[in-house]
């Protein structure tokens, strides 16, 4: 909205006088043309490596500018980059940091590479995607098929929403990569699992856990998830991938699966 707008070329004029500024994306709502009357401007800051790194050296990643300036309650939500950093997002970001570059725009740039790096943040191949699913269904397999058979049958409630809530999520994350969708947070799980293409009862099936988790309705589930995207996948073959991503993440230098 206009409004929004003004407000974010005053925010370019305060920070391009700044040498150390790079570049200014715009992201979130209104970089997505799906703001509100009262919503917030959210940009990533590019500055130098030097910039950056002082940043870095003091913890500031993140802050607030110009609220209440440009119009009742507005505010610049700004995160801090620097080229470095939008080159490693392209090549290992995990979803919520590429899932914050879909749809971005570049409204700032004294950088030729910028435009590129922050177009290919949001991109993944379809090798990436097919690994994804396969790693999200072990996730399920070992969650929903063990940790919660164990913790119904020796009574541990803690066990049992913990291996509930890593079953739908693993579920919702499997269905979102055969969609090649990026999740930008939890917050979003529950809208995004009904709106990816999937098979008729498997949403049924996913909020059953969700609502009373049980070995019943997480086998219920699997099947589902099985015959959907997991044909294939052996219990064996689930348990070395799980093992891989999740216990020999540190080994390996990567995060678990459910952070990716």
């Amino acid at each position: 909205m206009e409004h929004q707008e003004r407000a974010l070329a005053a925010y370019i004029d305060q920070v391009s006088a700044d040498p150390d500024t790079v570049g200014v994306v715009l992201i979130g709502s209104l970089a997505r043309g799906v703001e509100r009357e009262d919503s917030d401007v959210d940009v990533y800051l590019i500055v130098t490596a030097e910039a950056f790194a002082r940043a870095a050296g003091e913890d500031r990643w993140a802050w607030i500018d110009r609220r209440d300036l440009d119009y009742p309650g507005s505010y610049i939500d700004i995160k801090l980059a620097d080229l470095e950093y939008l080159r490693t997002a392209v090549e290992r970001g995990d979803d919520p940091t590429r899932a914050s570059f879909a749809g971005a725009r570049v409204v700032f740039s004294r950088s030729d590479e910028l435009e590129g790096l922050v177009a290919g943040i949001s991109v993944l191949g379809d090798e990436v995607w097919a690994e994804r699913i396969r790693s999200h269904i072990a996730q399920a397999h070992l969650h929903g098929g063990y940790f919660l058979r164990q913790a119904e049958e020796h009574g541990d409630p803690f066990l049992l929403q913990h291996a509930a809530v890593h079953l739908t999520l693993a579920a919702a994350r499997a269905a979102l990569a055969s969609a090649h969708r990026l999740m930008p947070g939890p917050k979003y799980i529950h809208a995004l699992v009904r709106e990816v293409p999937s098979p008729e009862g498997f949403v049924d099936a996913w909020d059953a856990v969700v609502a009373s988790p049980s070995i019943a309705s997480a086998n219920a589930l699997i099947a589902q998830l099985d015959q959907w995207l997991g044909r294939d996948q052996s219990r064996d073959e689930s348990l070395s991938v799980f093992i891989r991503d999740n216990e020999l993440a540190w080994l390996r230098g990567t995060i678990p699966a459910e952070y990716y």
